[in-house]
């Protein structure tokens, strides 16, 4: 792990995620001195909410950037992905604030994949070098040779089913040694598009994006592992993404292209894993985050803004006598597949899962353009997908955070119990889970500017999964005009609005702190008060969500990628 350059990086990084900001003025409610805060026990929720701040959250995500910039990696530099020095130095900075801040440490091996570059490359009859993705599920290897595009349409409605059927097969001549099958978007899924292409004789394939509405344009990379009717795809070729206008390109007569998808390397990181022991060693309250950034950049909002947060919390409650046992985990290769979480959870005996009381998620928490989410377990207004899981409990640690957000008087939402984060390994395995959310590319409504502010049809998170999720966005390719208009409505500190960081940070807080003295309502394991809790006025039930969600609204974040 940690050797000279990561020490000579860390000497570097400590000064500079102490320093004061700009946002420091703009801080929503300032509170004592961090010395006083560091001092003291914050065992009661007007201590802790008085010292947890979005200002000693930024600390951290100043010193995140900081590790992304020294990132040269060869091919992912600037970011904080799994297997990158970025992902390394990320770790090792968790490790130093936890320790220094008195909390037991240990790191946990995690294998992840390393993966060179995807190419796709139209040789004929013109030449073109296109922007390309591995599809989840894709199987290895490199072919040069024909484009065969199957039942595509590329006019009018441009209505696609290409690829569903073996019969969109029948007629075309996959029977050469190098045949790459083009097929469009829509309909089915890309799993059973991909296997009917590998069926019919297909070398590699390439998935571009239907082109029938504007959202549908871009670059599509998805999830192919899984047919629509269940069960593994099981592909052993290759299969990349293009957007609409290079699928277009590559659709043309006599088309040629080069496709490769090199086996990933393994390498080894580290999920951090830090405890507080609690009077009661046997009712283990856990909080996660994920630590990696996605490949294009240094990962701000996801996931920096809940690392961050989860760091000042542990600071700041370093002192806290819990009478439960406190563990908080920063998750390598999430964006990989909720690597790092699943390997943690398949490594425990029964015996240690018994003693999980709950498990608590933050995944992008201070989205620019954002909306105050919280997990649906109680289902009020998305139904979990087939499959999902929602342990007894989970309803609970939702009314807890929905609580701490009726005590404040600030309106929130419903986000889709989907199992699409950290938490799905937990509710698998039956552990109660909840978490916030703040959204990620989905356009904000109308109604919903009405009552959060922000820009109506700009994505929640306009740099999700880009470059421009950084403390400089403007200056690393988002559009100017979007984030000044953002910044006034939002107060935003590159990437990551302070409102929303402040107002979450609180609200996780709150929520930490009440399970830190007690799981009762969740498990039914007895506990304390939180000291002094009486002499607030508490509301006893949530207000309720705002109800601005449905099918489409708040289910906004699966890093497996869209499956169709």
């Amino acid at each position: 792990m940690a050797g000279a350059a990561t020490a000579v990086l860390l000497a570097a990084l400590l000064p500079l995620a102490t320093q004061s900001a700009e946002a420091a003025s703009r801080d929503r409610d300032k509170k004592p001195t961090s010395r006083s805060c560091e001092k003291q026990p914050n065992k009661t929720f007007q201590r802790l909410l008085a010292c947890v701040s979005a200002e000693g959250v930024m600390k951290h995500e100043r010193a995140f950037q900081a590790i992304a910039d020294a990132n040269d990696d060869q091919y992912y530099p600037g970011s904080r992905a799994a297997g990158t020095q970025g992902y390394d130095d990320s770790v090792d900075y968790v490790v130093h604030k936890l320790r220094k801040a008195g909390w037991k440490v240990s790191l946990d091996p995690v294998d992840v994949e390393y993966f060179v570059p995807p190419i796709l490359q139209q040789l004929t009859p013109v030449e073109g070098d296109y922007e390309t993705g591995v599809f989840t599920g894709s199987g290895f290897g490199s072919v040069e040779g024909t484009v065969i595009p199957v039942d595509i349409n590329l006019v009018g409605d441009r209505a696609s089913d290409s690829g569903c059927t073996p019969d969109d097969f029948a007629g075309l001549d996959f029977s050469g040694p190098s045949d790459i099958a083009l097929i469009q978007r829509g309909t089915c899924g890309f799993a059973n598009k991909s296997r009917n292409a590998e069926d019919a004789g297909a070398e590699a394939v390439i998935i571009f994006n239907q082109g029938n509405s504007p959202d549908r344009e871009e670059l599509i990379v998805g999830n192919a592992s899984t047919l629509d009717e269940g069960g593994p795809s099981n592909l052993t070729i290759p299969v990349v993404g293009a957007s609409f206008a290079d699928g277009e390109a590559l659709a043309q007569p006599g088309s040629t292209a080069f496709v490769e998808v090199q086996e990933p390397e393994i390498r080894e990181d580290f999920n951090v894993i830090a405890e507080n022991p609690g009077k009661n060693k046997d009712n283990v309250v856990m909080a996660g985050a994920h630590l990696d950034s996605v490949e294009a950049g240094p990962g701000i909002n996801d996931n920096g803004s809940g690392s961050a947060a989860l760091i000042e919390l542990a600071e700041q409650m370093s002192k806290v006598r819990n009478h439960n046992t406190l563990r908080f985990a920063w998750w390598a290769a999430e964006e990989q597949g909720l690597v790092g979480s699943q390997d943690y959870v398949d490594g425990l005996p029964q015996s240690e899962l018994d003693r999980i009381a709950a498990y608590v998620n933050f995944d992008m928490i201070g989205s620019p353009n954002f909306i105050y989410g919280v997990y649906d377990a109680d289902e009020s207004s998305f139904p979990a997908p087939d499959g999902v899981p929602i342990p007894a409990g989970s309803a609970a640690l939702e009314d807890l955070f929905e609580i701490y957000f009726t005590w404040q008087e600030i309106p929130y939402e419903d986000s889709e119990f989907s199992g699409r984060s950290d938490y799905e390994a937990f509710i698998l395995d039956g552990i109660p889970a909840s978490g916030l959310f703040t959204g990620a590319e989905v356009p904000k409504t109308e109604e919903q500017e009405a009552i959060w502010e922000g820009v109506t049809g700009e994505s929640y998170d306009p740099c999700y999964h880009q470059a421009c999720d950084s403390l400089d966005p403007v200056g690393d390719g988002a559009d100017p005009a979007v984030y000044a208009e953002l910044d006034a409505e939002n107060d935003l500190e590159g990437n990551v609005s302070l409102e929303a960081l402040g107002v979450n940070s609180d609200a996780i807080a709150f929520t930490l702190l009440s399970l830190a003295y007690s799981t009762e309502d969740v498990n039914g394991v007895p506990g304390k008060d939180v000291p002094k809790s009486g002499k607030l006025d508490l509301p006893t039930e949530p207000a309720g969500p705002e109800g601005t969600v449905g099918t489409d609204g708040g289910r906004q974040h699966a890093h497996a990628g869209p499956s169709a």
